[in-house]
């Protein structure tokens, strides 16, 4: 069966506010594989299931907190809820790069925030701990007047910023653009530049004598300010990409399998199934069924 590429969804910002909370309250949270410009954060009640970032897939539970960033594609498919009384929530705020960018350069006080942002690219899930605390705040926003939220929203952010028991989700690279997955430039530096042509490169084959010399660095000092900006190593840095986009071409369409392995830059079939397994613990068929409408 073929499987459906993300959506681009338009947020809209209420009259009077410079971001958005909204309450959702639903029978069911629905597949509806999607991306934005915008950043979400999204606290999930009453519901238990399975959430889609990039290309990470876990479960969620009650009181799951998740922070997207720009243009990842996401979703939430729930599988069941705990009171069947009640239907299953989820509060989801968004706000703009822009807007926050310009919050954070004026207050350094919030530099944990921006730096937390930086991260959510991959999408981070925060921890038990740190969502109960943030859940009643978020749930004190929800009927306060626009300057209390918008105060509400510095505090939460403030919070997360300093849980050290983070975790980052999807793989590095995984941006939608116009419904396809690309990869963002870089800024500038010697890693940068390097990591810039590993993503524009990594469909074929990748010398690192010719990576070391466009950071201006011999080979062993690209080994090691390589591990020390990204914290693995170029060989699991390039298998953790090409598998990455893998797993966007299966949730974004019905390509075959050997097309795609072929598309990310293996040559051999049976080495990208055994690494895509090593390090996402299902076969690229299972994966795809797991997005199939």
């Amino acid at each position: 069966m073929a499987t459906r590429g993300p959506h681009f969804e338009k947020i809209a910002t209420p009259d009077q506010a410079s971001w958005r909370l909204f309450d959702r309250r639903l029978e069911a949270l629905p597949f509806l594989w999607h991306y934005h410009p915008e950043f979400e954060l999204t606290l999930t009640l009453n519901s238990h299931g399975y959430r889609y970032v990039g290309d990470h897939i876990a479960p969620y539970d009650d009181g799951d907190l998740v922070l997207v960033g720009s243009n990842l594609p996401h979703t939430w498919h729930s599988q069941g809820r705990y009171d069947e009384a009640a239907p299953h929530r989820a509060l989801v705020l968004w706000f703009t790069a822009d807007w926050i960018a310009r919050l954070t350069e004026a207050c350094v006080e919030l530099d944990g925030v921006e730096k937390m942002l930086a991260q959510a690219g991959r999408g981070i899930a925060f921890s038990r701990g740190t969502a109960q605390i943030a859940c009643d705040c978020i749930l004190s926003m929800i009927d306060g007047p626009p300057a209390a939220r918008l105060t509400g929203l510095i505090d939460v952010l403030a919070l997360l910023a300093a849980d050290k028991k983070r975790a980052i989700l999807a793989a590095p690279g995984l941006v939608a653009k116009d419904g396809a997955v690309s990869v963002p430039s870089g800024e500038g530096g010697r890693i940068d530049k390097i990591l810039a042509a590993i993503h524009d490169g990594y469909r074929g084959e990748l010398r690192v004598g010719a990576l070391a010399d466009l950071g201006a660095v011999s080979v062993s000092s690209f080994h090691r300010l390589f591990k020390h900006h990204t914290g693995v190593t170029f060989t699991d840095y390039v298998m953790r990409l090409r598998i990455g986009q893998a797993c966007a071409l299966l949730a974004s369409g019905d390509k075959p399998v050997a097309w795609i392995a072929e598309e990310v830059g293996y040559r051999n079939l049976a080495n990208f199934n055994r690494q895509f397994r090593a390090l996402k613990g299902v076969t690229p068929r299972d994966f795809r069924k797991r997005f199939a409408a």
